[in-house]
């Protein structure tokens, strides 16, 4: 189920496990939101996210845990699930499978892959 309304800038581009991921050509970057009612981890939820973007099997992704814990990052957002409620506004951003990701507390996921596209141009 998608979670708010996106900007005005992003063009749906397709749908992953059920959300419908954006494109801001502007800004070249993807995004995707997630219900608070969702049950599931915000890990498994970025997996997915990043997997559509960069078109391969969440297998096929660098381990998760290389760039970031999986248990703190899924504490830090445990409002998904509808466990506790939010309070903040906050974000946590690090590079995932040579992506930059940023992870909002209202349930956006922005996957910016120009560092992949940056180094597939310099091979």
């Amino acid at each position: 189920m998608p979670g708010p309304a996106p900007r005005d800038t992003l063009t749906p581009i397709g749908i992953t496990d059920g959300r419908t991921v954006y494109y801001d050509e502007g800004r070249g970057t993807y995004h995707t939101w997630f219900d608070d009612s969702a049950y599931e981890p915000v890990s498994t939820a970025l997996l997915m996210a990043v997997s559509s973007v960069l078109e391969t099997e969440p297998a096929d992704l660098e381990a998760l845990s290389e760039c970031v814990e999986p248990d703190a990052l899924n504490a830090l957002f445990v409002h998904w699930r509808g466990d506790e409620p939010r309070i903040g506004d906050g974000s946590i951003s690090f590079t995932f499978s040579q992506c930059a990701v940023t992870v909002r507390s209202n349930g956006e996921i922005e996957i910016d892959p120009m560092q992949r596209r940056a180094g597939a141009a310099g091979d």
